[in-house]
């Protein structure tokens, strides 16, 4: 009867341990779940980014031929000769204008943007939570 008495304890600390040991395993995979999940997120945003860059880049070029030759054809129907600068003007004054409008348009995609969250750990730590704690607990949180 004293050996089982002194193997009680040791049976108990050999419990507490393993569940430590299990819980900080546990902890550790749901902190690497949301670092990946952090990552693959941030890898798609510089992706995206990397891409409308260069596709922008281009886009200007074009758009300076574009708006080139659209200044020199407001001259030439507009304005007299010899005043060239009118059509360049009438086009600044565009752009202008369409870049406020870009600037606001941007300005309300930048709110309504969340920031990279890692759901889906943060989800499963919700699980085991409500796994874990004792069910007078769990309803109270």
């Amino acid at each position: 009867m004293a050996a089982e008495q002194e193997e009680i304890p040791e049976n108990i600390a050999a419990a507490i341990t393993e569940i430590s040991e299990r819980a900080t395993l546990l902890i550790r995979d749901e902190l690497e779940l949301a670092r990946a999940e952090i990552g693959a997120k941030l890898r798609k945003l510089v992706m995206g980014a990397v891409v409308g860059v260069v596709a922008g880049v281009f886009v200007a070029l074009a758009g300076l031929f574009v708006l080139i030759g659209l200044a020199w054809l407001l001259w030439y129907e507009l304005f007299p000769a010899g005043q060239v600068f009118w059509g360049f003007f009438v086009v600044a004054g565009g752009l202008l204008l369409l870049a406020a409008l870009g600037g606001a348009l941007a300005a309300k995609a930048f709110r309504r943007g969340a920031p990279p969250a890692p759901t889906m750990a943060i989800d499963e730590a919700r699980k085991i939570r409500e796994a874990v704690a004792p069910q007078g607990q769990a309803e109270a949180s």
